[in-house]
């Protein structure tokens, strides 16, 4: 059974796709998917969403442009093949759910095949799926979708894992509306390219953020790493990006006790994550989540691959 790993980004959104580097940890779920020999030609299903696929780059159906996509890095002298995954993410949350998809499936054809890929190998097969979907993907979510714990990510870096003193616990509460990357990256570009100053400024701001955080986890200094989440929101909220639902999550994750309290990933809907003291204050923090948010988890991250707790 292979797997990939969903991620969440602590400090660093958008301004990563723009060159500066972000601190993202890889989740505990994901997808698990396994490859079986077919004799009706290369198929993928994928669970709960009951969505069945064949390869196809010129379908309306974008999964079976990616399946094809990914196909094209896997050697052509084999039989065909059917992919079973099974998806533990919301998907369109900002959680990495595709680029989880892409590694699962491709490492269930490498468990069939009796095949193994080199990292950057796996990465690049990753993102000819995550294309499809996200046009331009900084690389991120491929990279951690292989389970590389807590770390610093650059696009045309090498990821710098992080090792905590602690592990932090967090929370992760889905608004329940789709955040649309390619969309909301589209209109990051557009306040960059009509501001270019005010927008050099944030993604500055937000690297020297990833800077401190860098320090901050591996000293177990939680008090600052919330502090350090409440700037990186305010840079987020000056870039447009947060909506009223995140907001609210927010703002209900700190008077439940959350240390910070953030949106990850696009923005304009998805998911936020918040940092607690300690794992019982993180379920404190879920239940006052519960009934806000249509899905939400408690999880510790910085020791891979991280223990989730629905």
């Amino acid at each position: 059974m292979a797997r990939g790993y969903g991620k969440v980004i602590l400090f660093g959104e958008h301004a990563v796709v723009h060159g500066r580097p972000a601190l993202a940890a890889s989740l505990g779920r994901g997808v698990q998917a396994q490859a079986v020999p077919s004799k009706t030609g290369d198929r993928l299903s994928i669970d709960p969403w009951n969505h069945h696929v064949a390869p196809d780059p010129d379908s309306h159906d974008a999964l079976a442009r990616a399946f094809a996509a990914l196909l094209t890095h896997v050697r052509h002298d084999r039989a065909p093949l059917h992919v079973h995954a099974q998806v533990q993410l919301p998907a369109g949350a900002g959680l990495g759910c595709s680029a989880a998809l892409s590694v699962a499936v491709g490492g269930a054809i490498d468990e069939l095949l009796e095949q193994s890929m080199g990292e950057e190998e796996e990465i690049g097969r990753s993102l000819a799926w995550e294309r499809i979907f996200h046009g331009t993907p900084s690389g991120i979510d491929s990279t951690m979708a292989l389970g590389r714990g807590l770390g610093v990510f650059r696009t045309g870096h090498a990821f710098e894992r992080i090792a905590c003193r602690v592990p932090l616990p967090l929370v992760v509460a889905h608004t329940g509306i789709a955040s649309p990357t390619k969309d909301m990256v589209g209109a990051v570009n557009r306040f960059s390219e009509q501001d270019p100053e005010a927008a050099k400024g944030i993604f500055d701001g937000m690297a020297a953020i990833v800077d401190n955080g860098r320090l901050a986890a591996r000293a177990g200094d939680l008090s600052a790493l919330g502090g350090l989440m409440e700037l990186n929101q305010k840079l987020l909220n000056a870039l447009l990006v947060s909506t009223d639902e995140l907001e609210n999550l927010c703002a209900r994750a700190r008077e439940a006790g959350a240390l910070g309290a953030k949106l990850t990933g696009a923005g304009g809907g998805g998911c936020i994550v918040a940092l607690a003291p300690d794992l019982k204050r993180a379920g404190t923090i879920a239940d006052a989540l519960r009934g806000h948010a249509t899905e939400v988890f408690t999880t510790e991250v910085g020791v891979p691959p991280g223990k989730v707790r629905p």
